[in-house]
Parts: structure tokens; C-alpha cells; sequence
């Protein structure tokens, strides 16, 4: 009967899990790894910080030992600094903790919304009052207000009359925004941007004035902005 050759390839290492601290890290490290951990950490001494160990710069080889002894890992935190900054923690529990932040992070960073409102260089006093009154209802629902002057033609010589207008317009909303680039002449516009001074909180409805008798034109774009314009443009 022909005997099975023997095959003495490597074989998958058997045996329990290692506990955290004591992986060896003989592969080195994975791309996908964004910290340096335990072997891996080439430094010669470390600075230790956090709430679990007494802090202070070590010699690496004490370092691990220390996190060795608490059963857990030694995690190069800040590479860059001098002596780089370590802590010693479960790294699988940390990977989930900064995941979880960076998502509770992104879930809170709120779209940015911009309305525009336009005027002309001689804008009345009448419908001055009136686009007001709609630039303090977007700021207080927590928008960006993007106001300008448009000249059309020779009224570009008002060029100072429109930008007087706009520094009378962000003057009356400073209880409500805060002016964040004062009037710049792009083309034949006038523009300054007003951002509010607070976010709405949670669930806080703001107040809303009384609507007007006129209607402003409302134009959407694509980018999710607003324009309120002039009725009677100039």
C-alpha cells in the first residue's frame, strides 16, 4: 500500500488568544492601524499620561512592562512629540471609543444654510425695514446671511452708497449676528456675510415675527440658499 507523503508546511499556531499587552507584534504594523502599539513603539522612552498610571517619562522597555502587568496595551498616542505620548489602555476598547466620538462628532456638525438678500444701491427705507425683518428671522433660525448690493449699469458709481448700506444693515443685526467679512465688491456686487451669534438649541422653536403685507420674491437655488430680493429692483 503507497504510503500519504508528509507535508511539513507551516502550520496555523494553536492555543489560547493572547491577552491584551502581550502580543508580540512580530508582523509589524498593518496599514489600517493608525496607532503604533506595544513592539511596535521604536521610541527609547515615552511620556505616560492618563488616569490609570502615575505619570512621567519611562524607558520603553519599562513602559511595557507596566502596561504588561495591567494586562493591557501601550498605545503611542502622539508619535510627534518629544518624548512621544503614550497611554496605556485595552486597544480594542479605544479603537471603539474614537469611532464612536468621530460619529457622535459628524452626527452634531450641522449643514451650514446661507440666505441671500438683495438690495439696490437706493433702496427705500420702506423695503430696507422689510428685508430686516427677514435677515433676523434667518439668523435666529441659525443661518448664514448673505446680503448685497447689485449695480446695474452706471449705478456702480453708488459703489459707496451700497457699501454704507450694508454696514448700516449688519449695525442692525448685531444683537442677533456678528458680521464675518465685511462688504467686498465681487463683479457688480457688494457683499457682506452675517453669521448668527448662536445655534438654535435642540427642539427650541424661534420666535417668528408677524409676516408682512408683501411678498418677497423667493428664489431657491441648487445649493440649498435663499434669495430675498427686490420687488423693484434699481
Amino acid at each position: 500500500m503507497e504510503k500519504k507523503p508528509n507535508f511539513s508546511g507551516p502550520r496555523r499556531p494553536g492555543g489560547p488568544r493572547p491577552k491584551p499587552g502581550q502580543r508580540n507584534d512580530r508582523r509589524g504594523r498593518s496599514d489600517k492601524d493608525p496607532y503604533a502599539t506595544n513592539e511596535q513603539i521604536r521610541a527609547r522612552e515615552v511620556r505616560l499620561g492618563g488616569d490609570n498610571v502615575e505619570n512621567g517619562i519611562y524607558p520603553i522597555d519599562k513602559a511595557r512592562k507596566i502596561a504588561a502587568g495591567m494586562e493591557l496595551d501601550l498605545i503611542e498616542i502622539s508619535p510627534t512629540a518629544e518624548p512621544p505620548v503614550c497611554r496605556i489602555l485595552d486597544y480594542q476598547k479605544f479603537l471603539y471609543q474614537q469611532k464612536k466620538r468621530q460619529k457622535e462628532q459628524k452626527a452634531k456638525a450641522a449643514k451650514v444654510v446661507v440666505k441671500e438678500i438683495r438690495f439696490g444701491p437706493q433702496t427705500d427705507d420702506h423695503d430696507y425695514n422689510f428685508k430686516l425683518k427677514h435677515a433676523r428671522g434667518f439668523l435666529q433660525e441659525g443661518s448664514k446671511v448673505k446680503a448685497y448690493v447689485f449695480f446695474r449699469g452706471r449705478s456702480i458709481l453708488f459703489k459707496e452708497q451700497g457699501e454704507v448700506l450694508l454696514l448700516r444693515f449688519a449695525n442692525d443685526l448685531e444683537d442677533l449676528g456678528k458680521v464675518e467679512q465685511m462688504p467686498v465688491l465681487e463683479g457688480k456686487r457688494m457683499i457682506i456675510m452675517i453669521s448668527p451669534l448662536k445655534a438654535p438649541k435642540k427642539g427650541e422653536t424661534p420666535k417668528k415675527e408677524r409676516p408682512a403685507k408683501e411678498t418677497p420674491e423667493i428664489q431657491s437655488e441648487n445649493n440649498g440658499s435663499e434669495k430675498v430680493t427686490d420687488q423693484n429692483p434699481e
